[in-house]
Parts: structure tokens; sequence; C-alpha cells
């Protein structure tokens, strides 16, 4: 009686089991398929890569590295993209990639900026090799180890400048008033990371200033602020986003979740074809009852962008400055060999009410525009300029001394009116009164442009006005 039983059950399992296994196979089938038919080797024109490939190997006079025959293909599919986001970055320059959102790495402790494809120390980190080395801000770095800077895309740059713990680097830079290059033999430290600056303003007001978002950057703003409020009750706080160019998500969402109610959406994410989307709900536990106004400026951009409207769609934030810059796309990236890092757009976001603002921005609430010397650019390192000397580093001279109350002409020539307009600048300064433009006039001059910038900082006194007094 079992065994008739057992036979008659038998061949239901049997039937189930090849059911199972054909439905696995026509997966697995199905995956194989979908591989082999976005495989490169079925891509039209797979085989003049790999006859072009073959022949640079068998016949370039020179010889040629298999490997970097390979990222050189690499670099050029992602280039074909035509998305400027995306890019492979081999070896170093992805090592670099993944350590400028690290909390530390190793290098000379200076902030390098660009200004008209040209690299300059805009600051140097206090006790660290670049600083006790000599290089002061506004050097212009023009070679690194003998290697001219010049067409260097900006990781590249960074990518030569840092390196292992305890290794050197040449740096050679072009200083005002030297005619010569200088060079500094400088040893690698570890360099902490600070991506945030806090300060407390008369009225009990807080500012919190956000350079970018790193690794650390969520609890080094929560540290701030607790500083902040250890000193005293604020009744109001203003968080400084401007020409912060973003960098981690996770650190934004970190912060902003301090401000919106939890249940608040703070963005989405939404992947190509709208295959999915990522909603980041705050997930608050201490409300924050603090008054915030928000400051942004045409750079900033990316995770700055998505504080600022996170904050001003579900905080109610007052935003102050102009139309930020418009990334509104998310790159991810993934690691390879020896470093090697792919960087790609895989998704756009959108604001809590479900805007996107790639290539728009994000809109202040309240437009205010800095002074137009705040945005007047550096002279060439090394200049000099006296009467009859004419062109763009002219024009920026003039530009200078009119926006400090004195009054040149404003041709790009330096005629005589130039002339007496500098001298009553040197005189008034208590420098040598020549009316010849040196590095010493330079550096005075900038100093005085950024004390003024400071001092008449209308989007600061704008987010002021906007908070309880």
């Amino acid at each position: 009686m079992e065994a008739n039983e057992q036979n008659k059950r038998q061949p239901r399992s049997y039937i189930a089991i090849i059911t199972i296994v054909a439905l696995a196979a026509g997966f697995l089938g199905g995956q194989l398929w979908t591989k082999r038919n976005n495989s490169i080797m079925n891509a039209e024109g797979f085989e003049l890569l790999q006859a072009t490939y073959e022949r640079i190997n068998e016949k370039f006079l020179y010889g040629a590295e298999q490997e970097g025959l390979v990222d050189g293909a690499i670099v050029g599919m992602v280039e074909s993209l035509g998305d400027q986001y995306s890019q492979f970055l081999p070896d170093e320059q992805g090592e670099q990639y993944v350590d400028s959102y690290k909390s530390n790495f190793y290098g000379i402790g200076a902030e390098i900026k660009v200004v008209n494809d040209r690299y300059y120390i805009s600051s140097l980190v206090k006790d660290m090799p670049a600083e006790k080395s000599g290089l002061k801000p506004d050097d212009e770095i023009v070679t690194v180890d003998q290697q001219s800077t010049s067409g260097l895309g900006m990781n590249e740059l960074l990518g030569m400048v840092r390196g292992e713990k305890g290794t050197s680097v040449v740096i050679g830079v072009k200083r005002d008033g030297v005619e010569q290059v200088l060079e500094f033999d400088i040893e690698r430290a570890e360099i902490p990371v600070y991506t945030v600056h806090s300060e407390r303003l008369d009225g009990d007001i807080g500012l919190i200033t956000i350079s970018r978002f790193g690794e650390d950057t969520g609890k080094e703003f929560t540290d701030a602020l607790q500083s902040l409020q250890q000193e005293g009750e604020l009744k109001g706080l203003v968080v400084d986003l401007r020409s912060n160019p973003g960098g981690r998500l996770d650190a934004t969402i970190e912060i902003a979740q301090q401000f919106i109610p939890e249940g608040g959406k703070i963005l989405d994410v939404v992947f190509k074809n709208e295959s999915h989307t990522n909603s980041y709900i705050s997930q608050q536990k201490n409300p924050l009852q603090l008054p915030i106004t928000v400051l942004i400026n045409e750079y900033s951009a990316s995770a700055s962008e998505v504080l600022a409207a996170a904050l001003k769609e579900s905080a109610d934030a007052n935003v102050v400055g102009v139309t930020s810059y418009g990334k509104g796309i998310v790159q991810t990236y993934e690691s390879f060999r020896e470093g090697s890092v792919l960087v790609l757009t895989e998704a756009e976001w959108k604001t809590p009410s479900g805007n996107g603002i790639h290539g728009v921005g994000v809109e202040p609430t309240h437009v205010v525009e800095l002074p137009e010397y705040s945005k007047l650019g550096m002279i060439k390192a090394g200049v000099q300029l006296k009467r009859g000397s004419y062109g763009d580093d002219v024009k920026l001279l003039e530009q200078y001394l009119q926006a400090l109350g004195y009054a040149p002409s404003q041709e790009g020539l330096f005629d005589e009116q130039t002339e007496r307009a500098l001298k009553s600048y040197e005189q008034d300064k208590g420098l040598a009164v020549d009316g010849e433009y040196d590095a010493e006039v330079g550096a005075a001059l900038v100093e005085d442009i950024r004390s003024m910038i400071s001092q008449h900082d209308t989007q600061l006194q704008k987010a002021l006005e906007l908070l309880p007094h």
C-alpha cells in the first residue's frame, strides 16, 4: 500500500524538479544571452578595434604597452559618451579620485585653484610641508617633478602632487617679483582634510561654511553646530554653500536630516529609463528648532544643490544668492585593477517637489548679487607693468584700482592716467611711489579687494536680515 502510493507520487516530484531546473536554465540562459548580446565582441566595429590593437602591437615603430593601449581605448570609449562628468581614470589618477573623498590623504598641504587654465596655490594648511617649505598663496604652479603643468587636468595635477607618505615631490612655481622658477623639494605627509568651518556672529547667529562634501563632512557639521550651541543659545543659523562643488551624497543627507522633519523628503534619485527610483526620507530623531538661511552662488553644484533644494522645499529655509550651477545628475564610481576608476553618470536627482535641476540650477528665494569686483581675476604671477604696457593684465590692474576708489583709464593701456591712479594708491598704502606694478603692489591690491568683499558681503548681509534678531 505504502509502496504503491510512493510510486504514484514520484512522477509529480520528478515533474516539479524538472520544472524548477527548466526555469533556472531559462533564467541562466537569458542572462548569458543578454551578456552575449551586449558583449563588445558583438558590437559593430569590434573587428576594427581588434585589428588596430594587433597592428599597433606588431608594427608601431616605438613599441607600445598593452596596458596603455587598453586604458587608452577605455578612455576614448567613455569620452565618446559626450558627458563631461563620466570619465575613466587609470592607475594613480583613479586612486587620487577615491582619496579626494577621504578624511585624510598623503600630500603637501596646499589648496590649489585654477584660473584661466593656470594653477595657483590658494591657501596652505598650517604646519604642513608646503607651508614649512616656503610655498606661498598665489604662487603659480608651473612644474611638478620638472614636468610642465600646462594642459594637465586638475585630477592629473593632484595625482602628481599627492603620493605615498615619506616620498618627495618637486614643485616649481612662479612668484610675483621673481624672474626664475622657484623649486621646492617637499616631503609628503598625512594631511587632514577639513570641509567645515564655523564661527559665531553678532546677534547670536551661527555661520557654518561647507567647502565640499567629503567622508566626514556630516560629522564635522554636527560637531560644529554643537560647538556653537555650547557657546550659548543660537537665534539662527546661516549655512554657506557658495562655491561648494559637491561630493558625497550620504554626507548631504546626514546634514539635511538635522533640519527636515521626520518623514519629509530630501530627494529622489531616478535611474535609467526610470527603471527604479531611490527616495531619501528624513529620519530626524531630535527636531532642531532653529531658523536657517542658505547661501548659494553660480558655483554651488551637485550635492550642495541637493542640500539647498531640500532645505528650501522641506524645511522652509530661505535661500539667498544667485541661481546655482545646475548639476543634477549622479555619478557612481567603480574601482578596477591597480586603482583604476570608472566614473559614470547613472542617474539624475530631483528635488522634494519633483523638479529636476540639471542645466537649470536651484533658484534662490532672495536673489542677491555680490559687487562686481568680487569677480575680478588674478594678474599673472611675475608680471611687471608700467606706462606703455597694455593687454588683459593692465585692464585687470585698472579694474582693481577703480574698485578701490581710484580713477585710472579703462582701456587696457597703461597711460598717464593709470600711472597717476597707481601712484595715489601707492602713496596711500605707504609703498614706494613709482607708478609701476610689481609683486608688492599686487599683493596689496589683492588683500584690499579681499577685505572689501568680506566687508561688503551683500549676500551674507541679506541672510542675516532674514533671521530673528
